[in-house]
């Protein structure tokens, strides 16, 4: 299919196209609640039992050493629990390459749930044996389990999805990091988990989506792209493809990845140091890095991690924040799915420049109106408004897309080396926010959203100038299109060179 014909391609046949595939849909889900939903799952239950677990850390001190803590230690404690999940986040993005290749897209999910499983146990256990170090080493390992679902997920989904739907098929995992959210702030709640005696149960829970993708997902089949390009084992790859495709264009999917694997033949997976040594990917390299900060300096997940901040500034009494905050990860799940729906519509190019551009807007109505709540009665209520519309805007462009990104312009030997840069850099990034945003908005008041709004407008400029379109095309064509990119002044040179040629 041409791509401009994949382009006529209605929202509603793409879902058929997609409900008559139901292996296809049932790796969707096994892959996802065991990979990025973890990742919205673990990043919000920790903000239900913060003041029970501070009370624990001093208790547990007292107990031990006859001496209460000052606060500003609790705080210092509570804080390297919190990062904990990012250093952790960052060791997986490192080591999902590497399993990635070595043992392939779905048994580097279903081994990276040791590591959840591990932390679950120690979390749960924490208070009996009195650790407040094991709650600290269980969101390492939880974190270490979130770093490699973030970066294989998508890169499984979209190896295994039929070109016409690869951008709805890899985003899928957007929904699942929302819902993840969703579900961690609501269990979180007092009235369910989120209590004094029940903190060390909700911080355990992780180990349910653990075990489920291990039920589910070994009886999905590998990565067809992996199994023929990687492993060079056909007939396994036509089994996947038979598998998560039908008789969805089977003999154009097999053709595709035949052309693949020829372009690619005698090269082997490259190495993390191998791409910045490759001139061949210089220009997707500087895509990944703008786009994999951008997401997190954005400033969308300081509204997670520190709502408290953001709902207090906005005027909203604390008794209403965890429900107010429950209504934030809502809006990002709804966003995504609609996402979901136009990606493989409307292009990727327009999302992201659209989201980014939307939430600058939002930025700055937003600081307008902290200006004035002390002026005006409904300032407040302005504020709770552009929050929500921001992290609409984040949901239906950066959220999702953005993680798809290193899927499609890298080929097969290098995208497992470019999910280990792009997932290095969103947790680096994460973790800078996250201590970044207090001091901001202790700093600046009122202006604590100038700089993630300025990170988004130049985000929306990138976009717009050097990221080229990849709907409807396939891995080959992108490549190609980057290779004439990344070569661009050899091919002028050689060009001006024959020109004196030309008038013989």
């Amino acid at each position: 299919m041409t791509t401009a014909a994949a382009r006529r391609i209605p929202i509603a046949q793409m879902l058929r196209n997609l409900l008559q595939t139901r292996w296809l849909l049932l790796t969707i889900f096994a892959a996802s609640i065991g990979g990025t939903f973890q990742y919205g799952f673990n990043l919000s239950i920790i903000n239900a039992p913060t003041t029970f677990i501070q009370n624990f850390i001093n208790e547990t001190w007292t107990e031990r050493y006859g001496t209460q803590l000052e606060s500003w230690v609790i705080t210092l404690i509570w804080s390297f629990i919190v990062v904990a999940y990012s250093v952790g986040g960052l060791f997986g993005s490192l080591l999902a390459g590497p399993m990635a290749i070595r043992f392939g897209r779905r048994n580097s999910l279903l081994l990276s749930n040791g590591f959840v499983l591990i932390g679950a146990l120690l979390m749960g256990l924490s208070r009996t044996v009195k650790s407040f170090e094991m709650i600290l080493i269980g969101r390492l390992f939880s974190g270490i389990n979130s770093g490699v679902g973030l970066n294989v997920n998508p890169m499984y989904l979209g190896e295994s999805a039929p070109k016409d739907i690869r951008g709805m098929v890899a985003m899928s995992f957007a929904p699942f990091t929302a819902a993840g959210l969703v579900l961690g702030q609501t269990i979180g709640i007092r009235e369910i988990l989120g209590s004094e005696e029940l903190w060390p149960l909700l911080l355990a829970s992780c180990a349910v989506p653990a075990l489920i993708q291990l039920i589910i997902l070994p009886w999905c089949p590998e990565s067809p792209r992996y199994l023929l390009i990687d492993r060079k084992n056909k007939d396994l790859c036509m089994k996947a493809l038979k598998r998560l495709c039908g008789d969805i264009n089977l003999t154009a999917e097999i053709d595709e990845i035949l052309a693949e694997k020829k372009a690619l033949e005698g090269q082997k997976a490259k190495k993390l140091w191998d791409l910045f040594r490759d001139r061949s990917v210089r220009q997707q390299l500087i895509i990944i890095f703008v786009l994999s900060s951008a997401i997190q300096l954005c400033g969308n997940d300081a509204a997670y991690t520190y709502a408290v901040y953001v709902f207090g500034a906005a005027g909203i009494p604390s008794e209403k924040m965890q429900y107010f905050t429950i209504g934030t990860g809502f809006c990002e799940f709804i966003s995504s799915l609609t996402s979901n729906l136009l990606i493989d519509r409307i292009g990727r190019r327009v999302l992201l420049m659209g989201g980014y551009s939307l939430m600058v807007i939002c930025g700055i109505l937003f600081t307008i109106s902290l200006t004035f709540q002390n002026q005006i009665s409904w300032m407040p209520y302005l504020s709770m408004a552009c929050i929500f519309a921001s992290i609409v805007n984040f949901g239906i462009g950066p959220a999702g897309v953005t993680v798809i990104i290193p899927m499609e312009i890298f080929d097969q030997t290098a995208r497992p080396a470019a999910y280990m840069i792009s997932g290095s850099l969103l947790w680096i990034n994460l973790t800078i926010v996250g201590v970044a945003f207090p001091f901001i908005v202790e700093g600046v008041g009122s202006f604590c959203y100038v700089p993630f709004l300025s990170i988004s407008f130049l985000a929306a400029l990138f976009v717009g100038f050097f990221l080229p379109e990849t709907k409807g095309k396939t891995f080959l064509e992108i490549s190609q299109e980057f290779h004439r990119l990344n070569f661009k002044d050899q091919q002028e040179q050689t060009e001006t060179k024959m020109l004196p040629c030309a008038h013989v």
